[in-house]
Formats: structure tokens, C-alpha cells, sequence
């Protein structure tokens, strides 16, 4: 089983990383391309957005060669995650409206209660023994939790490598924790989606040369919500759904505190803006590549400390959760604010066409070459000019 498990993770690693060249050379050609058309872009160029092509064909062959005999329920979530991620390319083409993909995503979720892929039960924190949930509960639970995790990979996938470097570490957390546990059959898919996250992310990682789309990013969710459900929550001795909850800390804060923020100022919560922990961080100057691993280290400890949790080590899972906390706490505060800013008129802004990230006291655009350092474009072309000057 030990040499099955990292065959699967190798396979979908490799199938994604020899995928995502022909994935950049056919999103041109059938329209999957990322054109910048207000303040929210990280890029200042037309991108392909196609990469879930490669991390969905490397994760389900995967899964397919080593894993469809073991669980008739990976049927299911193979089907579903084929739905998904149709669903989230026929976005990336056609720019569904929020109701739409939601909806769509709500059919998805209910045939996945239908192929029994469900939160029954809650384990007891503190022993054995388990709360079995009713019908009614299982099914609005299950829905919420499958609906809730695909969307919120879909809203941190707003820096280059930030999604797929965050589902990587998730998934080789709840692959690690399904393993001690006996849960093979998740540990294994868990380390597939790793691996189709991973053989993507060198060409997505800054400066990034694909995006992944909602086609990937859907999926990658989906995928995390569904597996975590087989994989450490099915343990009558842990807490069901705490694990990936620790694990996906990341992106359910982001999402939890966009909709709080959202509703605070009076606006839609499906309403984008520039209030994700990432804007905030390149906000405070950092680059792209530097708020991306600050992220990725945040999620590293929340995953460490679901390792513990699952270990019954809580003193230790509540030393690394109030690391995290008071990282995040950092990353929403400056220098002349103790408190996050929840009423932030500035995360909503009427900016022009192909403009980068504006700083928020003043009217400057970040390039490319300058993002990295934090400085302006202006800046940056005087770097460039600089450089460039022959010696006399």
C-alpha cells in the first residue's frame, strides 16, 4: 500500500507537469485567456487561465489507475469533479453569473449525498464514542461543507501559485493524518490532488506563465471538501470535520472574513474586492512571490497543527493555531491601525483597465517589475532605466 500511495502522487505529479505546455498553447486558441480589466488583476498582460486542465486530467487518471477499484464512492466523486470542473472552464468561457455557478454547484453536492459521501456523525472531542447526526442535518451539513470549501480555494486563487501551493500543503496534510489513521483510500486520492497541484505549480508560481482559471480552482476544492469527508472526519476518534477545517484555515478565514466585510460595508457578498489577506499583504509592500510564501507558511503551521490535533496533542495544536491567528492578525493590521480595517471604501475601487495593485494613499500602479520590492511603476521604470545605461 506504502509504494501504492506514492505511485498515485507521482503519477498525477507528472501527468500535470508534462499537461500544463499543451494547456498553455491551447487556451488562445479556444478563448481561456485572462485579460486585465480592472484593479483587482495581479497582471498587466492577457494570461491563459486553462492550468485546471492539467491538474484535473493528472489527479483523475491518478485516482483512476489506483483507486477506482477500492471505494465505489470514488465513482462519485470522480463525476463529480468532472461536473465541477466543466462547470468552472464553462465559466472561465462564458463568465457565468454568481447564481448560476452556485446553483450548479448545489446540484453537484446533493449527487454527492447521493453516492453516500456525507457527514453522519460528530465524534466526542475528549474519547470514544460518537453524535450521530439526523437526515435532516447530515444532508443541509454536508451540502454547506462540500459548496462552502470549493468556493473558498476559487477566492484565494488571487496571486500567482497562492491556490495550488495552498491545496498542495492541504492535501499532503490530510493525506498524512488519513494515513496514521488507516484511511488509505483518502491518504491516496489526498496525494493525488497533491500531486496534480504540484506538477502545475512551476509554471504558475511567479512569475507565472498559466493560471489555473475556475476550472481548476473549483476542482482543487471540490476535491478537498469531498476527500477530507471520506478521509480523518469518518475517525470515531477525532472531531469530525476539525481536521481540514485546521487544514484549509487559510482560505475559510479569507472567505469568512470577506463575507463579514462584505455585508459591514453594505455589499453584495459575491461582490469581488481587494480585501483578501494577499491584497492586504501586497498592500503592505510585499511582493508577489514574498506574500504568496508568507501565506504558504501559515498554512504549513495550521496543517501542522491538525497533525497534532489528530495526535491528541492539544496543547501543542493550540500553541500553532494561535501562531497562525496572530500571523493573520499582523497581515490585517499596519502600523497605524491596532484593529483590522472592516469599513475599507479602498477595497472596492473604480479603477481603470489594465491597472495593477494602486497603493492606497496614492494614485500609483505597481508593474511587474516593480512588485516584488513594493514600489511604484515609476520607480520601476527608473530601476530599468538605471540598469540599462551603458558605462561610460
Amino acid at each position: 500500500m506504502y509504494t501504492t500511495l506514492w505511485a498515485t502522487f507521482l503519477v498525477a505529479f507528472v501527468l500535470s507537469l508534462v499537461m500544463t505546455p499543451a494547456a498553455i498553447k491551447l487556451a488562445p486558441k479556444i478563448g481561456a485567456m485572462d485579460v486585465p480589466k480592472d484593479g483587482r488583476r495581479m497582471h498587466v498582460k492577457a494570461m491563459p487561465r486553462f492550468g485546471g486542465m492539467a491538474i484535473f486530467i493528472g489527479t483523475m487518471v491518478s485516482t483512476a489507475i489506483f483507486l477506482l477499484q477500492l471505494d465505489t464512492r470514488i465513482i462519485g466523486i470522480m463525476i463529480g469533479g468532472t461536473l465541477i470542473y466543466i462547470l468552472g472552464v464553462i465559466d472561465d468561457l462564458k463568465n457565468l453569473p454568481a447564481k448560476v455557478k452556485f446553483l450548479g454547484q448545489t446540484v453537484v453536492a446533493v449527487i454527492m449525498y447521493l453516492y453516500d459521501i456525507r457527514i453522519e456523525f460528530i465524534s466526542n472531542f475528549f474519547g470514544d464514542g460518537r453524535s450521530e447526526l439526523g437526515a435532516a442535518l447530515c444532508f443541509i451539513i454536508t451540502i454547506l461543507w462540500i459548496v462552502g470549501i470549493t468556493n473558498t480555494v476559487n477566492l484565494i486563487d488571487g496571486l500567482d501559485g497562492l491556490a495550488a501551493g495552498t491545496s498542495a500543503i492541504a492535501s499532503l496534510c490530510i493525506a498524512y493524518v488519513a494515513y496514521i489513521h488507516g484511511m488509505y483510500l483518502a491518504s491516496g486520492a489526498m496525494l493525488a490532488l497533491a500531486g496534480g497541484a504540484l506538477g502545475f505549480l512551476p509554471y504558475n508560481f511567479y512569475p507565472a506563465r498559466i493560471f489555473m482559471g475556475d476550472g481548476g480552482s473549483l476542482f482543487l476544492g471540490f476535491m478537498l471538501s469531498t476527500m477530507s469527508i471520506l478521509g480523518p472526519v469518518k475517525s470515531a476518534t477525532i472531531v469530525a470535520v476539525i481536521i481540514p477545517v485546521l487544514v484549509l484555515g487559510v482560505p475559510i478565514f479569507d472567505t469568512a472574513f470577506a463575507i463579514f466585510r462584505r455585508l459591514v460595508n453594505k455589499r453584495p457578498i459575491m461582490e469581488a474586492d481587494k480585501g483578501h489577506l494577499h491584497h492586504r499583504l501586497m498592500k503592505l509592500g510585499y511582493g508577489q512571490r514574498r506574500a504568496t510564501l508568507m501565506l504558504y507558511g501559515v498554512s504549513g503551521i495550521m496543517g501542522i497543527s491538525s497533525v497534532t490535533f489528530s495526535r491528541g496533542l492539544w496543547v501543542e495544536t493550540l500553541g500553532l493555531f494561535a501562531i497562525a491567528l496572530m500571523l493573520i492578525y499582523i497581515f490585517l493590521t499596519d502600523a497605524n491601525h491596532i484593529m483590522p480595517q472592516i469599513k475599507n471604501p479602498e477595497a472596492y475601487p473604480s479603477a481603470k483597465p489594465n491597472e495593477h495593485v494602486r497603493d492606497a494613499g496614492a494614485d500609483k500602479t505597481i508593474t511587474p517589475e516593480a512588485s516584488e520590492g513594493g514600489g511604484t511603476a515609476e520607480e520601476g521604470k527608473n530601476q530599468s532605466e538605471t540598469f540599462a545605461k551603458p558605462q561610460a
